[in-house]
């Protein structure tokens, strides 16, 4: 979808985090944003700024995790913006702690938000859009996705099906005119679950690993969409032979996880929010 002007875009977890930025940068491409998220405030302050850049917004307070949620948001953005042309499945939660400290609720409340959610979206938008023979949908999934990260397995579990379901989905639809693309952003500052993480356990990212800004994965996600890119991973290079070690012998680079600090960073992150330290 090369040209995005005057076409719509519903943002999941649009009222803070990597939402805004994701959904300001479609905005400058044209694109007619509904912002869905819990916080109908927040949404309200988002949508000001969205409309601020010269297109159409709505607001529809949404719990991704409620099935007339998720239908209501895709009604009410096509009912007011038009047909849907771009699902950003952008909402998420991160429970950090050891596997062993993660109750039932958070095991199944993660995979419910991260990974169910996105599915059932998916299939609430893709008939639409395979009809029409127009459309794209990116999942921001995470460079979690693509190593296994000890003292955050849920979290990591829900975006490797998130990477691999989007690389399926995506198959099916070739031939269709209908895209999808997967977004792996690694740690990124100011915006985002890290930055939360940063702000409430002072846990910095090992330096191996470096860190991102949040136009850096707003700009991924456009680049995605207009050339149809399958994957796209934001993260500095120093940390990406990580991701290669983890792929090609993975109890290597669980080693080399070790070694770097990236498993300490994490294990620290867990035990500031237990009161471990």
């Amino acid at each position: 979808m090369q040209d995005l002007k005057g076409a719509t875009a519903i943002v999941t977890g649009g009222s803070r985090g990597l939402g805004p930025y994701i959904a300001r940068a479609l905005a400058r491409e044209g694109m007619n944003i509904a912002l869905a998220a819990r916080d109908g405030a927040k949404l309200e302050g988002v949508q000001k700024e969205i409309e601020a850049l010269g297109v159409r917004a709505l607001s529809v307070p949404t719990d991704v995790n409620q099935p007339e949620d998720r239908a209501r948001l895709v009604e009410q953005a096509a009912a007011g913006l038009g047909p849907i042309d771009l699902l950003v499945n952008n909402a998420g939660v991160e429970p950090t702690m050891a596997f062993v400290d993660i109750d039932e609720a958070a095991i199944t409340g993660t995979i419910q938000t991260n990974l169910t959610s996105c599915l059932l979206l998916m299939r609430l938008v893709l008939p639409g859009m395979v009809g029409r023979k127009r459309g794209h949908v990116v999942n921001i999934a995470s460079m979690a996705g693509k190593i296994p990260i000890p003292y955050d397995s849920i979290y990591s579990a829900t975006k490797f099906a998130l990477v691999g379901v989007s690389h399926a989905v995506r198959s099916e639809l070739r031939g269709s005119g209908v895209g999808l693309s997967v977004v792996c952003p690694g740690f990124i500052d100011d915006a985002g679950m890290y930055a939360d993480a940063v702000d409430e356990t002072g846990v910095a990212a090992p330096a191996i690993a470096g860190t991102s800004k949040p136009e850096q994965v707003a700009g991924a996600v456009v680049r995605a969409v207009k050339h149809n890119v399958a994957e796209v991973i934001v993260t500095p290079i120093s940390g990406r032979p990580l991701a290669a070690a983890a792929a090609l012998v993975p109890s290597f680079g669980q080693t080399m996880m070790r070694l770097t600090g990236v498993q300490g960073a994490f294990k620290h992150m867990a035990d500031s929010r237990a009161g471990n330290d």
